[in-house]
């Protein structure tokens, strides 16, 4: 079993470092932070964590190629590679088109971008010269390879939630991070992942896919249950249908909410309407009432559980209950 935990890029820089060391002594083997725009840079927060671990895994969870050219991805994942000690993971994928749209980038073709994407850094890591040419990457010359040595091959992620994002998951990547609404669509989401791996001839073993929950952790299951009202509150109205059948929820039952947190401006209001069901979109409450949904994770098959925000009202105090008293219990 692996064990990550997951931050968005929206807290003070100096916060990272240390939730990074909790995480490394709470026995996770990974940490990740996000890339969304306009919020701090994930290879500065990650740069700063370097410096402040030994052992655990940093990765990026997501970095896209419409935002940041892959010649300069390849730079940065090796550079943070470089400063801690071969410990960098490359989480990729195309980005949210609500944020591209900020800045007027279409995300045209992405399944397609991000494949040629994987296929530039993996041969820039190995120091090659020679590139493919296609549809989103064209007319690099044999003068596009890295200065500097990569000591191994930076293991890349695709992030998905797509069918086709999913299984190009099985066909190329070393591992994914699909983000699960709720934990159970693991199913649904391993199904797809090891079709992508058929095609391409591969097996599913040889690929780390990340079972990527909401998780929010506390002793006190009210605080806990806040933190998380409050995320399904702002993003519950843009689930997909598939996940809304799955927790038997209307789309319908999120738009008053959608309204009291977006147009009204009431977040008490919008908090206070999202119902149990809802809930059950990420796992949320004490280490006890988290333990067997994360244990049905492992039975349908997760041999890496990735638990992200909001975590709790406290993410340091999160972290340590998870790796005290859901970790060991899982690893049994």
């Amino acid at each position: 079993m692996r064990f990550s935990v997951r931050f968005n890029n929206d807290l003070p820089v100096e916060v990272y470092p240390r939730l990074a060391l909790k995480a490394e002594e709470a026995g996770f083997d990974a940490f990740w932070v996000s890339n969304d725009l306009f919020l701090r840079s994930v290879w500065v927060i990650l740069a700063a964590c370097a410096g402040k671990t030994q052992r655990i895994q940093l990765g990026t969870c997501i970095v896209n190629p419409f935002t940041q050219h892959p010649a300069e991805i390849a730079m940065a994942a090796a550079t943070l590679d470089e400063l801690s000690g071969g410990r960098a993971l490359l989480g990729i994928s195309s980005g949210a088109d609500d944020f591209l749209s900020w800045v007027g980038i279409p995300a045209t073709r992405p399944v397609a971008a991000v494949r040629e994407s994987i296929e530039a850094l993996r041969r820039l890591f190995e120091g090659e010269r020679q590139h493919p040419t296609g549809n989103f990457l064209s007319g690099w010359t044999d003068a596009a390879y890295l200065r500097f040595n990569v000591r191994k091959p930076i293991p890349m992620y695709v992030g998905a939630m797509s069918p086709r994002m999913l299984a190009l998951i099985g066909e190329t990547a070393d591992g994914g991070l699909p983000l699960l609404f709720p934990p159970e669509h693991f199913v649904e989401v391993q199904a797809q992942v090891a079709h992508g791996a058929r095609t391409a001839g591969r097996d599913l073993n040889d690929v780390d896919l990340a079972a990527c929950i909401w998780c929010s952790v506390s002793a006190d299951r009210e605080k806990a249950e806040r933190a998380l009202r409050e995320k399904i509150a702002y993003y519950g109205h843009a689930l997909s249908d598939t996940i809304l059948n799955r927790l038997g929820v209307k789309r319908s039952e999120f738009e008053p909410i959608r309204k009291a947190l977006h147009v009204d401006r009431d977040p008490e209001r919008a908090i206070a309407m999202v119902t149990p069901e809802m809930l059950r979109i990420g796992v949320v409450g004490t280490a006890e009432d988290l333990l067997p949904r994360l244990e049905g994770l492992v039975r349908l098959g997760a041999r890496h559980l990735s638990f992200g925000p909001p975590l709790g009202p406290d993410p340091f105090a999160a972290i340590e209950v998870l790796g005290r008293d859901v970790l060991p219990r899982i690893k049994e």
